[in-house]
């Protein structure tokens, strides 16, 4: 009987991969798909969903879907709601993960987990992204000042009442600030956020 490689957390870490991982991305580390069953066989690694596989002994973060939707869509930004959520930032509670991915990109298929879609292009694509990790996967997310710029950028699918709490929380709590939300505004301008802004200044 062939013997398996030994697959951890650390030795998926240090190859740039997290607890989540597609098949892909472990056969540069040896693992071929054959080996990879003999480790879901034996507990080792789940088998999430098609495609998308995880290490049985992680323990689940509040990230764990955010992570299995970023292993699965490594080519997104977090964004919008579950941005909020993340920063810590207003009351919404995200039923579904919100992502953007890019304009002319195919829609992603992410079974088991309800993915709702938005499209960037452009400079709203890198400005106010940053790098982050969810269970050890490589992801991106808008920052807190560029999450509230987009949320009133996309005011018609979240609701006014959502952006103006984003807003006046991201400003009370200090997660932001005025200098900060005008600098997005400078790049990716939006008449109803400035409007705001200058009633809050009042």
């Amino acid at each position: 009987m062939a013997e398996t490689r030994v697959l951890d957390l650390g030795r998926l870490q240090r190859a740039g991969i997290g607890a989540f991982f597609r098949p892909s991305q472990v056969e540069p580390l040896g693992i071929t798909y054959d080996e990879l069953r003999r480790l879901v066989k034996r507990g080792e690694v789940e088998h999430v969903a098609r495609g998308l596989y995880r290490l049985a002994d992680v323990e689940p973060t509040e990230h764990y879907t955010l992570a299995a939707v970023c292993a699965r869509v490594p080519d997104s930004i977090v964004c919008l709601l579950s941005a909020l959520s993340v920063h810590e930032i207003g009351t919404q509670v995200p039923h579904e993960v919100w992502l953007a991915i890019p304009h002319k990109a195919d829609p992603p298929r992410v079974p088991l987990v309800k993915v709702r879609l938005v499209r960037f292009s452009g400079a709203a694509w890198s400005y106010g992204v940053q790098e982050t990790h969810f269970e050890g996967v490589p992801a991106r997310i808008t920052s807190p000042a560029r999450t509230i710029v987009d949320c009133f950028r996309f005011e018609h699918m979240i609701g006014r009442e959502a952006a103006l709490e984003a807003l006046h929380d991201g400003l009370g709590t200090r997660k932001v600030s005025t200098d900060a939300l005008m600098r997005v505004l400078d790049v990716l301008s939006n008449r109803r956020l400035r409007a705001a802004l200058d009633a809050v200044a009042q």
